[in-house]
């Protein structure tokens, strides 16, 4: 299996059916059970040392796309929610109905079943990207992306264009399967793919969008589901960058430091890894994220980010996320332990030049 394809599937899979019979009954819902919100007198748990309590596992899965469709308003409709969410329920159900357990393989590809090429051949059952829009402050958003107002994340720089170009060509002198650090970070099990683990910690449409958060007086720790992924991030008051850090060092996941503002957790990360790209661009040496995390209600942590790369994008940019209290356990992921794919392609590609075949 592929890096992407492994890992331990959570129990909550077996009763698929409920998932679809509980998402076409939320539908049935009136209006104001779905907006909701806290009242003005809630009061987030806070841990012993006075901060609002964020331990806990938590979902950023939802039906509601990164960047804004064409034609949609930035609040949906309630009719434009039911449409939405009914038929990810009917596809579900499709997609996950009994089959013949003696039938040929599935032939893959635009099969009725098949969801991900001709080469594998995932159903639903394999999957949980989500079964309900993304509602913050009452509102069904239209996209995760809020700012600019269109929704969508700004056009590229002239110098971020540039450094894709100088990276295309580079790579170009290779073949995809000449060498271990010619493939994906993700096929590698180095993170995930996507941006599960982030910053900015964004959903990834496909499965494993939980989060385990434990916190103490001093750190807070975001491990994500998707390949484990763990972000440590030490919490400083008064705020500030440490002086100590080195500008050489750029981790996986940047360098992380937090503090509280009026019960918002407030995390700031600088020294991201170049080769570490969103969403295909890699960050410039100078880009910052800053999250938010914000207890709403005794289900919800209201996740906000704002990304400040001028080098790479011609406006800062950011969105807002509800994370959703998840009541099951998280299992290991475990991508290397399942990752026969690294060593496969690469002793084909090591076998096709033995005997001249194609590469």
């Amino acid at each position: 299996m592929s890096a992407d394809h492994c890992g331990a599937r959570p129990s909550r899979y077996v009763a698929i059916g409920v998932l679809v019979l509980g998402a076409a009954a939320a539908l049935l819902l009136p209006d104001m059970a779905r907006t909701q919100t806290a009242s003005a007198d809630w009061e987030p748990p806070l841990t012993p040392y006075g901060h609002p309590d964020l331990q806990g596992n938590w979902t950023n899965q939802t039906l509601t796309p990164f960047e804004r469709p064409e034609g949609r308003e930035p609040v949906l409709t309630w009719e434009e929610v039911a449409a939405i969410e009914g038929g990810q329920a009917e596809t579900v159900a499709d997609r996950t109905a009994p089959v013949d357990p003696d039938r040929a393989l599935p032939p893959g590809g635009d099969h009725a079943v098949c969801i991900d090429g001709a080469t594998t051949c995932y159903d639903e059952f394999y999957r949980e990207p989500g079964d309900r829009v993304a509602i913050v402050n009452g509102e069904p958003r239209s996209s995760l992306v809020t700012h600019p107002p269109d929704g969508r994340v700004p056009e590229l720089t002239p110098e971020a264009r540039r450094r894709l170009e100088e990276a295309a060509e580079f790579r170009s002198r290779f073949g995809q399967f000449d060498h271990p650090e010619l493939r994906p970070l993700a096929e590698r099990c180095i993170v995930s793919f996507g941006s599960s683990a982030g910053p900015p910690m964004l959903p990834n449409y496909w499965y494993n969008n939980s989060y385990t958060i434990a916190q103490n007086e001093d750190y807070i720790v975001i491990m994500a589901e998707m390949v484990h992924d763990a972000r440590i991030i030490e919490l400083r008051d008064p705020p500030g960058e440490p002086a100590e850090r080195r500008a050489d060092l750029r981790p996986w996941f940047g360098s992380s430091w937090g503090y509280w503002e009026d019960g918002t957790l407030v995390v700031e990360t600088t020294h991201l890894n170049p080769e570490h790209a969103f969403r295909g661009v890699p960050p410039s040496k100078d880009r910052k994220v800053v999250e938010r995390f914000t207890r709403v209600d005794e289900e919800t942590i209201l996740y906000e980010f704002t990304i400040d790369d001028p080098g790479t994008y011609t406006s800062t940019w950011g969105g807002q996320v509800p994370f959703e209290r998840f009541d099951h356990l998280l299992y290991e992921y475990a991508c290397h332990e399942g990752n026969y794919a690294i060593s496969n392609v690469l002793s084909g590609a090591r076998y096709q030049e033995r005997t001249g075949g194609d590469r």
